[in-house]
């Protein structure tokens, strides 16, 4: 009976070793989650069913080997395809035959399809997303469209410029506007502004501060605009003025806008000079906008700009992708510009110790685990995204160590059992 016992502490122990092993060996494993052993006694049981009070236990068994769920170490890699979960949550891959698992190693590439893809080519799953950007339906492959994307044409821009108060004053009827005569006016400032096939044009805007009339409280400037360097393509603005391509702004005492608290409608014409109050007359397809000047103040001091911001862009190719904390994954043109391609889904379980290990760092879902629920990250119970980082094995080698000190000591004296037990037996034979 001894004998029978003691292999069932070897047996015991050298599984115990085998978990532990396989623990040590994944210290580096992207991903991984330890495990650990859980015996349990074996009893023999009367007819009854029932065991007595004389009853001799009849070793240990295996009772189960249970993965840790707790969180691994996050380690930036700087790689933004690289995703680690922080908090609950494991990402959803599917192979091409249909096949579903879950994981927590985040390290993902992009396929010749542009899928992103597992280091085994499995596709992870994303939600898709509407016209805006919120996601919707049931989680699918996430693909990255490696189309260009479509130019936008300019339809406001935003001026912050303070206007210096102590300018001196041009008289418009000595000096006539020119924008090649810096005589002519105060202060200029340019940006770049396109049209609706993104090709870029130069927007310059000149500001003439007008004479003060007598007994007036408010200064105004006269405000001209040209595009590409020359009055052959003027802007055109939408106001009732004697010159249509120019505007005004006027300031109270305090250096305050008073007028127009309002952004100022203009159209440029592309192919000629605007020549009147309305249309310009030879544009065919003239570029229409806003100019904001509500952030402008005429204050002491040199006349500068401090904040000039337009809304349209050139076509952009896809160079690179950013993945935000709420899963959302962006694609990087290179024209400036990101695009929300999908959105990462996570996913949790009723019992995540009821997932059943299937290699490669994955987990397969099971009736004890319970079915998968999907969310977006850093929703319900779900963790969020850490984009450039990797999840690192939760083993804590110390502690492995010195269970692995522990497992060969058991190993170790029930094999002493068993020496002993056969020492009994020989002395039995050598009864007479």
């Amino acid at each position: 009976m001894s004998f029978r016992t003691a292999l069932t502490g070897l047996n015991a122990a050298t599984s115990d070793l085998a978990v532990v092993a396989n623990n040590i060996a994944n210290n580096n494993t992207t991903g991984f989650k330890s495990s650990r052993a859980e015996f349990s006694d074996i009893f023999s049981t009367s007819s009854l069913g029932t065991a007595t009070r004389r009853t001799i236990g009849s070793g240990v068994q295996l009772a189960a080997v249970t993965q840790q769920f707790k969180q691994g170490n996050i380690n930036g890699t700087g790689n933004p395809l690289d995703i680690a979960i922080d908090g609950e949550g494991f990402f959803k891959l599917t192979d091409q035959r249909g096949s579903v698992s879950y994981t927590r190693a985040g390290s993902f590439g992009i396929d010749r399809d542009g899928f992103v893809v597992s280091n085994i080519g499995q596709k992870l799953q994303a939600f898709p997303l509407d016209a805006n950007d919120q996601p919707f339906g049931s989680p699918t492959d996430l693909k990255l469209t490696t189309n260009d994307i479509d130019p936008k044409a300019t339809t406001k821009v935003e001026y912050g410029i303070n206007l210096d108060a102590a300018a001196t004053a041009i008289d418009a009827s000595i000096f006539p506007f020119d924008p090649a005569n810096p005589s002519t006016y105060n202060y200029t400032t340019s940006l770049a502004v396109y049209d609706s096939l993104g090709a870029s044009h130069t927007l310059s805007v000149f500001f003439v501060k007008n004479p003060l009339a007598s007994g007036a409280t408010s200064s105004s400037w006269t405000v001209y605009g040209t595009l590409d360097g020359t009055d052959e393509n003027l802007v055109h603005f939408g106001t009732a003025l004697t010159d249509p391509n120019a505007s005004s702004l006027s300031f109270d005492d305090k250096g305050r806008l008073l007028s127009p608290l309002t952004p100022l409608d203009v159209t440029i014409d592309l192919q000629g000079v605007a020549t009147a109050i309305g249309q310009p007359t030879s544009a065919t397809q003239p570029l229409a906008m806003k100019l904001d000047f509500t952030a402008a103040t005429q204050f002491g001091g040199q006349s500068s700009t401090n904040n000039l911001v337009q809304d349209g862009y050139a076509s952009g190719t896809l160079v690179g992708v950013n993945v935000a904390d709420n899963g959302v994954m962006f694609g990087r043109y290179t024209n400036g510009q990101s695009k929300a391609l999908g959105q990462l889904a996570l996913h949790h379980f009723r019992n995540q110790g009821g997932l059943a290990p299937v290699g490669d760092t994955a987990w397969a879902e099971t009736f004890a685990s319970g079915p998968a629920v999907a969310g977006v990250p850093g929703s319900a119970r779900l963790g969020l995204i850490r984009s450039g980082a990797l999840e690192g094995s939760n083993v804590e080698l110390t502690e492995q160590l010195v269970n692995m000190i522990n497992a060969q000591r058991n190993f170790q004296a029930n094999a002493q059992v068993i020496s002993t037990s056969d020492s009994l037996t020989q002395t039995l034979l050598q009864i007479r």
